[in-house]
C-alpha cells in the first residue's frame, strides 16, 4: 500500500463527507417525492453518492 500524504488524507475526508451528506439528502428527497420519476431520480443519486463514498473509503484501508 502506498503512503497517503496528510493533504491527500484531508482531501479524502472532505470528499467522503460530501458524498455522505449528498447520500443522506438524496435519500430524504426520495422519501418525500410523490412523483415516481422524481423519486427514482433521487434514489439513483443516493446510490451513486454511496457508491462513490465506498470507492473512496477503499483508499483508507
Amino acid at each position: 500500500m502506498t503512503n497517503i500524504s496528510e493533504l491527500d488524507l484531508q482531501n479524502l475526508r472532505h470528499l467522503i463527507g460530501g458524498y455522505d451528506t449528498t447520500h443522506c439528502k438524496m435519500q430524504e428527497y426520495a422519501q418525500e417525492a410523490m412523483d415516481p420519476k422524481v423519486k427514482q431520480f433521487f434514489e439513483k443519486g443516493a446510490k451513486s453518492a454511496m457508491d462513490n463514498k465506498q470507492q473512496l473509503m477503499k483508499f483508507l484501508n
